[in-house]
């Protein structure tokens, strides 16, 4: 998990002088971006302060001194909650284990009436898919057992597919792109939930086992993810480009349903040749 501390300094080191129209008179300077003490005066708190702060020995920090960092560093919304998040954690944090996620049935509802023509699935917290429909299923996981999401245990978990899954890696034809995403976004909600420790598991299973992953969060990127397109070569039907779009769910907000939709023709007839498939597998096995 990630502290108030080294966020800031991450971000510190990001922003140069001269972003923020700072004159160095030429002077030699032995940090990346800011100092402290340039950061401080800048967002009109004292060094002292900041660097306390930095340190992880203030106990507060309120939300103007915040806002007026994220200003200072030209953090972008996502950034300034993600910000205002850390800020509110306890210096030591304890971890907890979180009850099993289960799907809301208006969720199911929801799946349920979109059908099998548009690939759909819902992750949780941790990026679990707690469920899918077969398309979805057909077209991401096939090499993976449909009714997986139903046991809580071996539910299957995108950040580790994308990371030490080789079948799912070498699937994405822009699979940096999507990674880094991942990593940006699995960054934000440990910053929602510091004690969650099936999270923090997650992550340090994937620092320990991905050098990809490893190197990824330590740029200290942190973002949202709602829209954007994923470039596939699938084992059964070829080139396949969607669009995937982020459904939020109020009854349950740690949730996400995913949509995804083709972006050309030839992507439609691959999507629709996967549907055909899987409503014929399925007939067949309620024939069974």
């Amino acid at each position: 998990m990630e502290s108030l501390g080294t966020f800031l300094k991450n971000r510190r080191d990001r922003v140069t002088p001269a972003e923020i129209g700072l004159r160095t008179y030429g002077t030699s300077r032995r940090v990346p971006g800011l100092r402290r003490e340039e950061l401080a005066q800048l967002a009109g708190v004292s060094a002292g302060y900041y660097t306390r702060l930095e340190q992880g020995q203030a106990e507060t920090a309120s939300e103007q001194v915040l806002d007026a960092l994220a200003r200072v560093l030209k953090l972008d919304p996502v950034e300034t909650a993600h910000l205002h998040n850390l800020a509110r954690q306890s210096t030591n944090p304890g971890l907890s284990e979180p009850p099993p996620e289960e799907p809301h049935p208006r969720v199911l509802t929801l799946l349920e009436s979109l059908g099998e023509t548009v690939p759909a699935l819902l992750l949780g917290r941790r990026g679990d898919v707690l469920t899918w429909n077969r398309t979805a299923h057909a077209l991401f996981a096939e090499h993976l057992s449909y009714d997986a999401p139903r046991d809580p245990q071996q539910r299957p978990s995108i950040p580790r597919m994308f990371f030490l899954d080789p079948h799912t890696r070498g699937m994405y034809r822009n699979w940096h792109e999507l990674a880094r995403v991942h990593v940006a976004y699995l960054r934000l909600t440990a910053g929602r939930y510091p004690t969650d420790a099936r999270l923090a598991g997650l992550i340090g299973e994937l620092t320990m086992r991905s050098d990809d992953f490893a190197t990824m969060w330590a740029t200290g990127d942190v973002s949202d993810c709602t829209v954007g397109a994923m470039h596939l070569q699938h084992p059964t039907v070829g080139t396949v480009n969607v669009d995937y779009q982020v459904w939020l769910q109020p009854d349950s907000p740690d949730h996400r349903v995913e949509i995804y939709t083709a972006n050309d023709s030839t992507s439609s007839d691959a999507v629709r040749v996967l549907t055909q498939h899987t409503s014929r597998a399925e007939r067949a096995a309620e024939r069974a």
